[in-house]
């Protein structure tokens, strides 16, 4: 009872805008039975985004065996909206970058490390392994994490007139096939596959 109330509060109000007579009024009870429970205040926000992340994970648990057996971008994308929609709703790009708690920060990192971004990464193996991605699958996890983490703290959905998903869905397309496609090509036609450099001669001379 005491962390629903205090999740609610918490992601409400801002965590530094709730103090523990705040939380003692919502579930009229003395502050004293709250410490019983909860030493701090800090000790309190990690049992709320425990339970958090707890959801996150059920939630990303649904999506892919949703998407099992579907083709291999639809399993990615699936995946990042279901991570991008359950990260927005409980503010984790905030609480992990913003000022603050040092440790709560590295709390949440570690957490959307855990949950989030190593089930990205296997799934990005996974592509290379079966050889539907040329690219090294640690620098497509690079660029998607830094992509979905901006994209939640980004004012561009609101600027495009876009929902996020729609932000995540083209970032998906850009990511896993390029962002330009050549004229005359359908859109269920193959998609192009990206082309990573193996050697450099720096004195070879570059045509028009």
């Amino acid at each position: 009872m005491i962390v629903e109330a205090a999740g609610r509060l918490f992601f409400g109000s801002g965590f530094a805008r709730v103090s523990m007579d705040d939380l003692a009024r919502e579930l009229g009870m003395s502050k004293k039975t709250i410490y019983r429970h909860f030493p701090d205040k800090r000790s309190l926000l990690a049992a709320v985004l425990d339970r958090q992340f707890a959801a996150v994970e059920r939630t990303l648990e649904a999506a892919t065996e949703e998407a099992e057996g579907r083709p291999f971008g639809v399993r990615v994308q699936r995946f990042l909206i279901a991570a991008g929609s359950e990260l927005g709703r409980i503010g984790a790009p905030q609480l992990a970058t913003g000022r603050g708690d040092a440790m709560l920060r590295q709390y949440v990192e570690q957490r959307v490390d855990a949950v989030v971004y190593r089930r990205l990464d296997e799934l990005f193996r996974e592509g290379h392994r079966q050889g539907l991605l040329p690219a090294p699958p640690e620098l497509l996890s690079e660029i998607t994490r830094g992509a979905l983490e901006r994209l939640l703290m980004s004012e561009l959905p609101r600027d495009l007139d876009w929902t996020a998903a729609d932000l995540l869905r083209a970032t998906v397309d850009t990511v896993l096939y390029g962002a330009i496609r050549p004229t005359g090509r359908g859109i269920d036609d193959e998609q192009p596959r990206a082309v990573i450099p193996t050697v450099r001669d720096d004195d070879q001379e570059v045509g028009p």
